[in-house]
C-alpha cells in the first residue's frame, strides 16, 4: 500500500504542466547563447536593451484567462484572432542580443493559438501580462524586417523563430491553449 502512494505522488510529481513554457533551444546562431526560462515572479526589466545578450528568453504571463472580447493576432488564430470565450494561456518571448542572426525553438505544453508580433498587437494585449517583470521601451516591441516567427507545422507547441539580433531586441507574445496545471483566472 505505502509503494502505491508513493507512486501515486510521484506520478502527481511528474504530471506535465499545460499551457507553460517547457523548453526551448538555440539551433544556429552568430554569438553563443542558451535558451532560459525566467521567472515572472521575480522582478525584473524587460526591454530597451536590459539584457543585452545572445540567449533566447521566455516567460509565461497570465494563465487562463477567459477572453472577454476577441484578440487580434499576427500569426495563427481564425481570420487573424482568437474569439471570445477562449480561455488563453499567455508568454512573453524576446532576444535582445547584440548582433547576428540567431535561429531558435520554444516548447508550451499546449497548443499554440496565435502570436502578437508587433507593437499595436502586443499593447493591445498587455492585460494579459500580470506579472512582476516591468516592460519598458513598449513602442520599440515587436519585429522588424527580416525577422520571422511561425508555429511548427508538425508540432502545435512548438514555436519557431528566426531573429537577426539588434538594439533594442525582438520581443513577441505567444497565446497557447489553457493550462491544466493553473485554475482559471
Amino acid at each position: 500500500m505505502r509503494s502505491v502512494i508513493i507512486a501515486g505522488a510521484l506520478a502527481v510529481i511528474q504530471a506535465p504542466a499545460f499551457g507553460l513554457v517547457i523548453d526551448g533551444d538555440i539551433v544556429r546562431q552568430t554569438g553563443v547563447g542558451q535558451f532560459v526560462v525566467l521567472d515572472p515572479n521575480r522582478s525584473f526589466a524587460v526591454g530597451a536593451d536590459t539584457f543585452d545578450d545572445d540567449n533566447l528568453y521566455a516567460f509565461d504571463e497570465d494563465q487562463n484567462i477567459v477572453l472577454e472580447s476577441p484578440i487580434r493576432v499576427d500569426i495563427g488564430g481564425v481570420d487573424g484572432r482568437i474569439a471570445a470565450g477562449t480561455v488563453v494561456a499567455s508568454h512573453y518571448v524576446f532576444f535582445d542580443s547584440l548582433s547576428g542572426v540567431h535561429v531558435g525553438y520554444v516548447d508550451f505544453d499546449a497548443a499554440i493559438l496565435g502570436i502578437a508580433a508587433f507593437q499595436d498587437t502586443m499593447g493591445a494585449t498587455d492585460f494579459l501580462a500580470n506579472t512582476d517583470v516591468r516592460y519598458i521601451s513598449t513602442e520599440l516591441r515587436g519585429l522588424e524586417q527580416g525577422d520571422y516567427v511561425w508555429i511548427d507545422e508538425d508540432l502545435p507547441d512548438r514555436l519557431w523563430v528566426y531573429w537577426a539580433g539588434s538594439s533594442p531586441g525582438d520581443y513577441i507574445r505567444v497565446f497557447t491553449e489553457e493550462s491544466k496545471a493553473v485554475p482559471l483566472g
